[in-house]
């Protein structure tokens, strides 16, 4: 018997609850080459964190459909994989795979997907009043893409499409022969004429006289500007969204104490070479800063809670979060379960979330399900910060830098190490007292470690 192959497309798949889109960063793969399973087809940037996308299956790649830098939402097609072997009489069955042409010369004729639409095709159709029916699929089946959308509404078809439903009068424009955007000269922003640019990075086209013009591209590649831009990335973008909503949605208040950590000192210092040669790992002093924090939310609970409305939600699970700066972003990787580790415990969580951030390499499941913020400011010089609260938590708090000063000790003066702990707390949930309260129990915790204190 004969065999033949079969196409499968590949779609962005479910990677957590909150996830919607993911972005390629770069096909690995290229048209042609042959992958096993399991083998990485690409690099995906999500709101959370990047990742990489394995194949699914086995076969050869021959198609890509989403490119570098394109977004795809959950369950879209990115690629096309042909699988082998399936028999020759499974393959003539009618309708065993309505969804799989056998051939490009067959995929560009089959319409068995015709009628199957991703969430984004049809959300960008909507928002273009683009009837689906009159668009051209080039997909897998005949399925419609985003791109088909865009090309479509380029070539002005979602104003022919509109022209037919009656809408209120409006001085309409006389068609013109060639693309407006190129009809345009620079110094004809503030004309008269309805000025219709196709925007190719949303698909959307806008037919109006706008107030901020768009920057043209011959501008932006002038040699005379004395600026660059930087495309902003999911990552960053995500984090620009959750900046905007904590300090939108929640009511901001910040209060500061400063903690005597003169005997911490000692103890790592003591302790810090041992621990290098049985770890292999750095003890810093952010280890026992939270294991500080963690004694403290055991003691005040509502610490660790979220506001939901109409209730507040306390969590049992202490889960730390903990920022992580990189080049260009800052990651909150969550150490869970805080509260049932020592220090030493934490001092190796500590060490493999930073690796594992700072090489690119977190997974999903390591940035979930964080209760409470730490953030080890002091690392590069910090002694004072007001830092914003990581939505939906109820609290952050900073480590500063330990600084040594002269202080007041039964009135006589001592130069002691000290350093500031700054809490920034919803209002809605927490109060002065209860804040002030907790941080008197971080700072007697910080304050009770001497050079007996056992780390393991």
């Amino acid at each position: 018997m004969t065999q033949t192959s079969r196409l499968t497309e590949v779609t962005v798949p479910h990677l957590a609850e909150s996830l919607v889109s993911a972005t390629i960063g770069k096909w690995l793969k290229k048209p042609g080459d042959y992958v096993e399973q399991y083998d990485v087809l690409c690099e995906l940037f999500t709101e959370k964190v990047n990742t990489e996308m394995p194949s699914p299956i086995e076969g050869t790649l021959v198609k890509i459909i989403v490119g570098d830098g394109e977004t795809a939402a959950v369950g879209e097609a990115i690629c096309v994989i042909e699988e082998p072997g399936s028999s020759a009489g499974d393959a003539a069955a009618p309708s065993a795979e309505p969804a799989a042409p056998a051939s490009a010369v067959e995929l560009e004729g089959d319409q068995s997907m015709r009628g199957r639409y991703s969430p984004a095709v049809q959300r960008l159709a909507q928002e273009n009043g683009v009837d689906l029916a009159r668009v051209a699929g080039t997909g897998l089946g005949g399925r419609i893409t985003r791109k088909d959308i865009e090309q479509f509404v380029a070539t002005g078809g979602a104003n022919a499409v509109k022209a037919a439903v009656p809408q209120a009068p409006v001085n309409t424009p006389a068609p013109v022969a060639k693309p407006a955007a190129a009809a345009i000269p620079s110094g004809a922003i503030g004309a008269e004429q309805p000025v219709n640019l196709p925007v190719r990075s949303t698909g959307i086209h806008l037919s109006a006289n706008p107030q901020t013009p768009l920057i043209e591209a011959e501008d932006l590649a002038s040699d005379t500007r004395n600026e660059h831009l930087i495309d902003v990335t999911p990552i960053r973008n995500a984090i620009a969204t959750r900046m905007r909503q904590s300090v939108t949605e929640i009511p901001h208040a910040w209060t500061m104490i400063e903690v005597d950590v003169t005997n911490l000192v000692v103890l790592r210092n003591k302790v810090k070479d041992e621990f290098m040669r049985r770890e292999g790992i750095n003890l810093t002093y952010l280890a026992f800063m939270l294991k500080a924090v963690v004694n403290a939310i055991k003691d005040y609970p509502i610490i660790n809670s979220v506001w939901a409305v109409d209730k507040i939600i306390v969590k049992r699970d202490i889960n730390i979060s903990l920022s992580v700066g990189t080049e260009d972003s800052v990651m909150t990787p969550v150490i869970k379960k805080a509260d049932q580790k020592n220090i030493a415990g934490l001092a190796r969580e500590i060490d493999e979330l930073t690796k594992k951030t700072r090489a690119g390499k977190l997974a999903l499941s390591d940035m979930v399900g964080g209760t409470f913020t730490v953030n080890n400011t002091g690392s590069f010089g910090s002694i004072l910060s007001y830092p914003i609260i990581n939505y939906p938590q109820a609290a952050i708090v900073t480590f500063e830098s330990i600084v040594k000063k002269p202080v007041v000790i039964n009135d006589m003066i001592a130069v002691r190490s000290m350093v500031n702990l700054c809490l920034s707390l919803d209002h809605r949930i927490l109060d002065g007292v209860i804040c002030g309260r907790f941080l008197q129990r971080v700072k007697e915790n910080l304050e009770s470690y001497n050079a007996d204190t056992k780390i393991y």
